[in-house]
């Protein structure tokens, strides 16, 4: 194992390549774009043997990668925000066709206005699709992530696609150290993926024919006792992977100084590393504060979260989206979860850090000294650090 200087993008592409994919589809959009860079590079040069595709659309890319998967491959194809969006057909029928396409996601803020910067709204606003979702703190998180989502997608007990995220230039284009396994070492770890059912020549067949009343709803609910079982088996990949690679990053949700604390904040992304340090200078003042870093939106923890609910008082959830109904995302559902305890904890959500907003230290100290006055008659939802101000042409 060698440690090498990668960006989340560089991480991105060298997992795809340790990996061994042997199909890539590739449409570029900024912040993602350098992914499919290395990727294009590492075939040309014949470091890595795979197809690569370029392709017309992000549209088009996903729908190579079903194709692809369909005759036993394994794909990988990588977009951000707008691009995202224009997938939301194709991203269904990953799921019903129980396709496992690991796709890497730098999150990037939707337009209108345009944007290029941090913002989790492209992803949020696919939560319900039936993709796998994994929000990644560093770089090295980024390249892990990558290999335990093939080992658990094709888990014959799964079969579902999985996005890995990374927010926008704060992984994508920062550089850290990266400790990269050997590939004979990854190979142990991730077998060639065998599906029991592909499409081929020698024994013809077809996939996505119709489906009438009569099975429509227990194919939806086979998708969905799959997606418990990636929950379940997650915990188990992790643990093999920690055994070969040393390394373990909290399962789906990773707690840090929770144990006492009296309030607590639930991030995602590379909001829980800043959240971190603010966690371990408020315990230097003898302040009781803690974190939980949602590492995997779905599948959603619910049992974790109802645990970590029953022994704190407050709990603060930063969401860096807005779903424009009566929470954010993330709020709705530790709501949801929480909500059958017969004692719930004070909960109150933030939005901040949209559009690459930074959610500084000081900002998010901000956010824990509110939580810790408790229920004060204040708003269940706080938009952290809003700008105040009226639109000349806006009269009331």
């Amino acid at each position: 194992m060698a440690k090498q200087l990668l960006s989340g993008n560089g991480a991105q592409a060298l997992a795809a390549r340790l990996a061994r994919v042997q199909v890539i589809a590739a449409y570029p959009i900024t912040p993602q774009t350098s992914i499919v860079e290395y990727l294009a590079e590492a075939v040309e040069s014949g470091a890595l043997p795979a197809q690569y595709l370029c392709v017309e659309s992000e549209h088009s890319a996903l729908a190579a990668c079903l194709s692809a998967a369909a005759t036993g491959a394994r794909t990988y194809t990588a977009t951000s925000s707008q691009g995202l969006a224009l997938m939301h057909e194709i991203l269904h029928y990953a799921t019903g066709q129980r396709a496992p396409v690991v796709m890497g996601v730098v999150n990037r803020a939707l337009a209108m206005p345009w944007n290029i910067w941090t913002d989790h709204s492209d992803t949020i606003s696919q939560r319900d699709t039936g993709w796998l979702q994994f929000y990644c703190e560093s770089n090295q998180e980024v390249l892990d992530t990558v290999l335990q989502a093939y080992r658990l997608c094709e888990d014959p007990d799964v079969l579902l696609p999985a996005m890995v995220i990374e927010d926008a230039f704060s992984l994508s284009h920062t550089v850290e150290g990266v400790e990269v396994p050997e590939a004979a070492e990854v190979d142990a770890f991730l077998p060639k993926f065998e599906p029991a059912f592909r499409l081929d020549v020698e024994s013809p067949g077809h996939m996505g024919g119709l489906l009438g009343p009569d099975l429509y709803t227990e194919h939806r609910y086979n998708i969905a006792r799959a997606t418990d079982r990636a929950h379940d088996l997650l915990e188990e990949v992790e643990e093999e992977f920690r055994r070969r690679f040393g390394r373990y990053h909290g399962g789906t949700l990773d707690l840090y100084r929770t144990d006492d604390a009296d309030a607590v904040l639930v991030a995602m992304g590379t909001a829980a590393g800043t959240a971190r340090v603010v966690v371990d200078a408020l315990r230097d003042k003898g302040v009781k504060v803690g974190l939980a870093r949602l590492r995997v939106f779905r599948p959603f923890p619910l049992e974790e979260i109802r645990a970590l609910a029953k022994d704190v008082n407050s709990i603060g959830v930063l969401d860096r989206s807005f779903t424009f109904g009566a929470f954010g995302a993330v709020h709705g559902e530790i709501a949801a979860a929480v909500q059958a305890l017969p004692e719930r904890p004070f909960l109150r959500g933030y939005i901040g850090g949209l559009g690459g907003r930074d959610l500084t230290p000081e900002v998010l100290e901000g956010i824990f000294r509110d939580l810790l006055k408790g229920d004060d008659g204040g708003p269940e939802v706080e938009w952290v650090g809003l700008r105040r101000y009226r639109h000349p042409e806006v009269t009331r």
